[in-house]
């Protein structure tokens, strides 16, 4: 049983109708208890970095996370999620995230310099992989995902795969451990997307 950690941002329904369309068990719960007998946690999150960090405090539900990912429990963060897996963030001011990756999120406006690129950085993007992870276990190196965001994490010593938006490499998908996450929106990928959703399902 996967655990959909519901705190008050995300695309919850698309992401438990991908789940539930594959097959996977899934359930979408702000309670304790349930994430804790999960197999496996999701933490989904649209919006701004502050704001989520701050409702997933008020309930309690930070240290959950981060005691479940220190048993050893796969964890996959998706888009806002995964950037809450890192030790910090400058969107709108410094905000602490959940230290689970070393690491701080920066806006890609800066990144892009005078690059007439739009930002939100919206769209189709095709994956470099730099090293091997189960999560690709399906796919295939310059499969395309679906990105929405205007922060992002510079690639790393734990950046699993990349895309290039202009002359920026932007983490597509992170791993360290047990601890996953993925910029893009799996959900909103089509094939591609299932497949690693499905990859995650079997760890």
């Amino acid at each position: 049983m996967i655990a959909i950690v519901n705190y008050g941002v995300g695309n919850l329904f698309s992401l438990s109708s991908s789940l539930r369309y594959l097959g996977i068990d899934c359930i979408v719960t702000n309670e304790k208890r349930e994430i804790e007998q999960a197999s496996h946690v999701i933490l989904p999150g649209v919006g701004a970095f502050g704001d989520a960090a701050e409702k997933l405090r008020a309930c309690g539900l930070d240290q959950v996370v981060v005691r479940e990912a220190e048993k050893g429990k796969p964890l996959l963060g998706i888009c806002l999620g995964m950037q809450l897996l890192y030790g910090s963030s400058c969107e709108y001011g410094r905000h602490n995230g959940l230290g689970l990756v070393p690491g701080q999120i920066t806006g890609l406006r800066e990144a892009l310099g005078e690059k007439p690129l739009k930002v939100p950085h919206m769209g189709w993007n095709g994956l470099e992989f730099l090293k091997h992870s189960p999560l690709l276990k399906y796919s295939e190196e310059g499969d395309h995902v679906y990105y929405v965001h205007s922060f992002y994490a510079a690639v790393g010593a734990d950046t699993v795969a990349c895309s290039t938006y202009g002359p920026v490499k932007v983490t597509g998908i992170v791993e360290r451990g047990n601890v996953f996450g993925t910029q893009f929106h799996p959900e909103k990928s089509g094939k591609t997307g299932l497949a690693m959703l499905r990859a995650f399902s079997e760890l």
